[in-house]
């Protein structure tokens, strides 16, 4: 994890339904970008850290949404470091070939929401976040890069939320 000065970093999870078994031969071209693009995501300008399964490079091994669904979870300093590594960089290569390997999305399948620095989001935290966005529609709360808020939007919405509510 990389040292930061901003008081809230950004947290995103991303859920893709394979059309095939990662061990299928019409997924290898995706497997094989899952080493450099995660190499490349770890040595990103404002990349803070990501899920990966116990033991392993990544997390596609972990299926908490179904076993055909495949998470990413991670976290950056800020928004713009997400975005510039997400269509600046390699990575920008996997989205555009995504319908070779993942079912087209019906609902929304990414979630960014900002969260204080240091603390790391669960699985769980994440899954509750992509539900609360299918389920209400961007907030602070739970929001996409085509709807977002900044981090002091956020902290104004939590300081005026009803007692009890998330």
């Amino acid at each position: 994890m990389t040292a930061s000065e901003h008081a809230a970093h950004l947290a995103q999870l991303n859920v893709a339904t394979l059309l095939h078994p990662l061990d299928d031969p019409r997924m290898a071209p995706f497997v094989e970008m899952l080493d450099p693009v995660n190499t490349a995501a770890d040595g990103a300008q404002g990349f803070v850290w990501r899920l990966k399964e116990e033991g392993a490079a990544d997390a596609t091994a972990l299926r908490p949404s179904g076993e055909d669904v495949i998470v990413n979870l991670t976290v950056w300093e800020t928004q713009e470091a997400l975005w510039d590594f997400t269509y600046r960089s390699g990575h920008l290569e996997v989205m555009r070939r995504r319908r070779e390997w993942f079912e087209r999305h019906v609902e929304a399948h990414l979630v960014l929401w900002w969260l204080p620095a240091g603390h790391l989001p669960t699985v769980d935290e994440a899954l509750e976040r992509l539900a609360d966005l299918r389920a209400n529609g961007p907030s602070p709360r739970a929001f996409t890069f085509a709807s977002s808020y900044n981090s002091a939007e956020a902290a104004q919405y939590f300081q005026t939320a009803p007692q009890g509510q998330p």
